[in-house]
């Protein structure tokens, strides 16, 4: 039999310390992307907008770096699928970091036009950011649930918004839809909190489940697929438009801890948290028979406005009971009216005025905010603990006007005080952007929709999932 020789052990172990030096060299292991393990990490989005560092800082124009990038995309099929989604989103924010420091952004597609101005907190990384949103986020909608308590909700009226979100994420006709919930960024769900007041809450008043119907549906999804547990729920949102939506997760808060909602009623003293939450805008859409996706855009020019300030609603809520009992029907240039008086067109006398007041009413949102986009006229905030929406890229200082409620009685002085050249910059910003607070079937660029995802987007882009899933 022959002899077996085995060689020595000084031999193995050059051996080992040779193959762990090949692995400490080697391009993939050096710009791997150093992702946190579970829970996720949850990087908080600052008062300017800023997504989170780049797990790995290498200079992307560098060799190394594009020789790395290349090797990850030549294993890219090696990776599990958690791993690919984590890498596309590193590379996002290593773009958007990219666009902040050369002030500048980069795009495959035609360039988008910038507005001169600083409507934006920083224009360049906003505009990378949807660049890399359009390139890449996909959303998964549940497909669970029936009508009309899950996949419709309100497309007409006050609540409007969020049927018309829902029926535009779960068209087929949607960009951002996931074939497969294996390749989405981000979950929906697809239940309309209106739908399920509407229903429940004129059958028993008091005997109403609310709560326990929203939290049966996300167990329901939680149970069937892995997404909500190996997130807690950081990469899953809803969209609601109705007062009440907030209290969804009022008595599993815990359980609730990272998952994001999307709310009209966007009250820092109620529970919403600004780095969490997305502020949504409040639509008042026309119902049958005359269905819309906005009022007439009439927009006068500045020198044919001659209206200093206008509003006129419904007296709910201590803030605008406070304007009425200084306005109401008492000045022909801050023209304050509870419903509009007869013969006159609520849209034309907006289009008509400088200034249109937004005062919050029983909650703090109010359509008035994108009727005055839509009219060209500088919306005047009056309101306690509202987030505005798309706060995050948008710098409001620079289109609005803030009136704390204590103040209304100044209300005249105030606008007064704002000088012919300031107002005009103010409107000229209006102009600018009153394009995110369009409404469109299907969505485009920039609208309202897509700015809504985007601010999902960067919550998405704030967490990090672990990589020990599929």
């Amino acid at each position: 039999m022959a002899n077996l020789s085995f060689p020595s052990p000084y031999l193995l172990v050059l051996t080992l310390l040779l193959l762990f030096f090949l692995i400490y060299i080697s391009p993939l292991n050096h710009n791997r992307l150093t992702l946190h393990p579970s829970p996720p990490t949850n990087h908080e989005i600052p008062t300017q907008f800023l997504p989170a560092s780049p797990p790995s800082p290498v200079d992307a124009n560098s060799p190394t770096s594009t020789a790395a990038a290349n090797s990850v995309s030549n294993h890219v099929k090696r990776k599990n699928k958690t791993e690919r989604i984590e890498e596309e989103l590193a590379r996002a924010r290593a773009a958007i970091h990219k666009a902040i420091r050369t002030k500048n952004y980069t795009s495959d597609r035609e360039e988008t036009y910038i507005p001169k101005g600083c409507i934006y907190r920083n224009a360049y990384a906003f505009h990378q950011s949807h660049i890399e949103m359009v390139k890449s986020f996909k959303v998964w909608a549940y497909r669970e649930g029936e009508r009309p308590l899950v996949h419709s909700g309100p497309m007409s009226y006050i609540y409007s918004i969020e049927g018309q979100f829902i029926d535009e994420m779960e068209s087929e006709k949607s960009h951002f839809m996931a074939r497969h919930p294996n390749e989405a960024h981000a979950f929906f769900l697809p239940i309309s909190i209106t739908k399920v007041v509407d229903f429940f809450y004129r059958a028993d008043p008091f005997h109403f489940p609310m709560l326990p119907i929203f939290t049966d549906y996300v167990n329901v999804v939680a149970k069937k697929y892995p997404y909500w547990n190996r997130s807690h729920g950081a990469d899953h949102f809803m969209v609601s438009c109705h007062d009440w939506a907030p209290e969804v997760i009022k008595e599993k808060q815990e359980y609730f801890k990272h998952f994001i909602r999307v709310l009209c009623n966007a009250n820092t003293s109620e529970g919403f948290i600004p780095t969490r939450d997305v502020s949504l805008p409040e639509f008042n859409l026309k119902g049958y028979p005359e269905y819309s996706l906005g009022p007439q855009r009439i927009g006068l020019p500045p020198s044919k406005r001659t209206i200093l300030a206008f509003f006129s609603g419904a007296a709910h809520g201590d803030i605008r009971k406070r304007l009425f009992e200084y306005w109401k029907d008492k000045d022909s240039e801050v023209q304050v009216y509870e419903g509009i008086p007869k013969g006159k067109n609520y849209h034309k006398i907006m289009s008509e005025a400088k200034f249109c007041l937004c005062p919050s009413g029983s909650e703090v949102a109010s359509p008035r905010v994108v009727e005055a986009m839509y009219q060209n006229c500088v919306p005047v905030i009056i309101s306690d603990y509202y987030t505005l929406p798309f706060s995050e890229v948008l710098d409001w200082s620079k289109f609005a006007v803030f009136i704390p409620p204590k103040q209304i009685p100044e209300i005249k002085t105030i606008l007064r005080g704002i000088s012919q050249k300031r107002y005009l910059t103010l409107q000229k910003r209006v102009t600018q952007v009153a394009r995110h607070f369009v409404l469109n079937r299907p969505a485009k660029p920039f609208d309202v929709y897509h700015m809504v995802l985007h601010s999902v987007w960067l919550r998405r882009l704030n967490i990090q999932l672990p990589l020990n899933i599929f």
